[in-house]
């Protein structure tokens, strides 16, 4: 479990910033499931998602996806993470191949999102990705309640990531808007 308690570069939980959040969520909490909740609610609800503001810029650090109050859902994901762990919470990235007809035709990316270990539950995935017309995701463990639900050619890629995948964090750092990144998003080739 170690692992995924890890701070990183792109997890970096002790910045003020998130520390003060990660400490303000906790507060009054008598369980790891009600601390978890509490942070998924905050980056589902607080932080915008890039794609349905057509942000002008791209964030990756957990402080800065904070900061700027903006993120893909992979950065939506790095943020969540950093909550959790600097609660003592092990939290882990998943992926989705999903269609991204929503931004180009025929097109396919990765979609990004978390699973936590709640001591009661074990793993259980969560989708921070923020909700609109027609995405619902919810904190309902033991039942997840993801953003989307899977449609053919899309799949959800098995493994759980004590990191974001090199790929996205590739596409993160280098796309550094809405009009890049919808041409450029990343994608599982396996």
């Amino acid at each position: 479990m170690q692992e995924y308690l890890q701070e990183s570069e792109l997890v970096d939980f002790s910045t003020l910033n998130v520390k003060a959040l990660a400490s303000s969520l906790a507060r009054g909490c008598e369980s790891d499931v009600e601390i978890a909740e509490r942070c998924f609610m905050y980056v589902r609800d607080k932080i915008e998602h890039s794609g349905d503001t057509k942000a002008d810029v791209t964030t990756y650090k957990a402080s800065d996806v904070l900061k700027q109050g903006t993120g893909w859902c992979y950065a939506k994901a790095i943020l969540l993470a950093a909550l959790l762990r600097a609660n003592g919470i092990p939290t882990a990235f998943c992926y989705q191949r999903l269609s991204c007809s929503e931004y180009a035709e025929d097109a396919y990316c990765l979609h990004g999102l978390n699973a936590i270990y709640l001591k009661e539950y074990g793993w259980y995935r969560v989708d921070a990705r923020g909700n609109k017309e027609g995405v619902n995701a919810e904190f309902t463990p033991p039942i997840e309640k993801l953003a989307f639900e899977l449609q053919e050619h899309e799949f959800d890629l098995p493994e759980r990531y004590s990191e974001p995948l090199p790929e996205v964090v590739e596409a993160l750092k280098k796309y550094s808007c809405y009009d890049e990144m919808i041409e450029n998003f990343p994608d599982f080739r396996g």
